[in-house]
């Protein structure tokens, strides 16, 4: 209709906040903090020196905005890479209809259970949200699953359409539920780790009174989920992405058709493959041990996955390809958790296993080489503009760093506080670790620059250094659903096809509830004696 406002591209939207980051280095002031190097849980990190800032001089951004967008490509190389193989390799795993196979079959046993009158009244959609939400927020309560989630939003997507949903509850069933646990962190070493281990605390010390805020803010988080996910059921166009998520119905019309059932010999092949490198790898691994916080725990990891591979493998090739397929996603899930515990994986040691998972698919299903190319380039091509915004969005950074203001504004944030009082004194470290959020989405590097300020300003007004963490923890998990600097919120976005003015748009109310939760959780640890507090 002519006259209607169309809301920006995201593409857009990201340059706009650029251009707004170049103008704020003409009318802040530049400064340094000086910095030294101090171990925190036997890992070096950069802090800032106490009382070191030093002003400087300005550093207007003008032209530069455009270099800054090569810069953000150089800076966001690994998460644009690690979007493109996760494409590719899921672009294969879809032509099997794999994923479709699994999806019926899924559906099909969900709606078996509504014939149990106690599930039918409770809803086996709501179960089957709570459950998984609930996976995804402990994995980033205690290991901080955050990239990780990009691989998972391909899987989720389809199934939330084919459930009857929108995108939308897609990447909640992943993203969302991880940004929950990692605001209401536990175990994290990322960041309530690091956070402690700079504030001179016991790691993960006051664990009691965080598990309470983990459970009160998945309560809150998974319920708006529940209670948004009833609203467009029985009205599917209220959905704000009904119009975008025409690519995903048509993806789940497309693939409705009948799937023949068949196990090819590259399948069985593929299967004793991969056996032998599972077998290889229970020998020279024997034992792993798993790290969640401070709690070890060595386990036959490698030992127990071979059996298991061989032992399911069997199972799913005398069913289908397909599900031998679905076999391989499964535990190349359960590799990714164990090499992310045991072994400190991160985003390349990732990408490279997915990889894989695309590439034995390919042989799995008898495609030749060729073929299997195509098709990886082809699914790269189609997830080409998801990876191309997270580069965008790293410029944002590179001219806030450039322009050296971020320390200028650390330095009006810390002296905001001054007689505040400990109540007014962590409700604004909680409001400033909120805002420098958009800044430093990194939950690390905002420790280490904030911390040693923070924890020795909460010991001047008598604060608990305890409660400066969780003022830090809050701050730094509720708006990573939001922050357009998060390379890990456009990478979601981008691979499910959600515009960012659209989800924030549907985000924000969300978000403004767990902020003002964030305030009334803080409170306790300020009028309350806690253990560990």
């Amino acid at each position: 209709m002519a006259g209607t406002r169309k809301f920006p591209h995201t593409y857009v939207i990201v340059f706009y906040i650029i251009l707004f980051s170049a103008f704020l280095t003409w009318v802040v002031p530049g400064g340094s903090f000086q910095r030294q190097t101090v171990e925190v849980n036997g890992t070096a990190r950069e802090v800032i020196a106490s009382g070191s800032f030093t002003p400087g001089e300005r550093a207007p951004q003008t032209w530069q905005v455009f270099s800054a967008l090569f810069d953000g490509f150089v800076e966001r190389a690994d998460i644009i890479v690690f979007i493109l193989m996760i494409g590719g390799a899921f672009w294969i795993m879809n032509h099997t209809r794999a994923i479709d196979a699994g999806i019926y079959a899924f559906l099909r046993r969900a709606r078996a259970l509504e014939h149990h009158p106690l599930l039918r009244r409770a809803g086996v959609d709501n179960l089957i949200v709570v459950l998984i939400m609930l996976l995804f927020s402990i994995f980033g309560a205690t290991f901080g699953m955050s990239e990780e989630t990009i691989a998972f939003v391909i899987i989720f997507v389809p199934l939330a359409i084919g459930m009857g949903y929108d995108s939308i509850v897609g990447v909640s069933l992943c993203f969302v539920a991880a940004a929950l646990g990692f605001a209401g962190a536990l175990l994290n070493p990322f960041t309530i780790g690091i956070a402690q281990g700079l504030s001179g605390l016991p790691l993960f010390s006051g664990i009691e009174y965080r598990l309470v805020c983990w459970v009160v803010i998945n309560v809150v988080g998974i319920g708006y989920i529940l209670w948004y996910m009833r609203r467009i059921k029985h009205h599917p166009r209220r959905s704000p992405l009904f119009e975008e998520d025409d690519h995903w119905r048509q993806l789940h019309a497309e693939s409705s058709g009948e799937i023949v059932y068949h196990t090819p010999r590259a399948a069985w092949f593929t299967f004793g493959f991969l056996a032998l490198l599972f077998i290889t790898a229970a020998f020279l691994f024997p034992l792993t041990e798993l790290k969640a916080g401070l709690a070890t725990v060595t386990l036959p990891v490698f030992p127990v996955l071979a059996v298991l591979f061989m032992a399911a493998g069997v199972i799913a090739l005398r069913k289908s390809v397909h599900f031998f397929v679905l076999h391989l996603l499964g535990f190349t899930i359960l590799l990714l958790i164990a090499g992310v515990m045991g072994y400190q994986w991160y985003v390349m040691e990732i990408a490279t296993l997915f990889m894989a998972l695309g590439i034995f698919t390919g042989i799995a299903m008898g495609y030749g080489p060729n073929t299997i190319t195509r098709l990886f380039l082809d699914g790269a091509r189609d997830i080409l503009s998801a990876a191309l915004i997270v580069g965008l969005a790293g410029g944002i950074i590179v001219i806030l760093e450039r322009g050296r203001i971020i320390d200028t504004l650390l330095w009006y944030a810390s002296g905001a506080m001054d007689g505040m009082g400990r109540t007014g004194t962590v409700s604004v470290m909680y409001l400033i670790q909120t805002a420098i959020n958009i800044f430093i989405p990194s939950g690390s590097a905002k420790a280490a620059l904030t911390m040693p300020i923070m924890s020795q300003f909460s010991d001047l007004v008598g604060l608990s250094r305890q409660a400066t963490v969780m003022a830090f923890q809050f701050g730094d998990g509720f708006t990573n659903l939001i922050t357009p600097t998060s390379g890990v919120l456009i990478g979601v976005l981008g691979v499910a096809r959600i515009p960012f003015a659209k989800w924030v748009r549907w985000i924000t109310p969300l978000v403004l509830i767990l902020v003002l939760l964030g305030f009334l959780l803080l409170i306790p640890t300020v009028t309350m004696t806690l253990n560990g507090f």
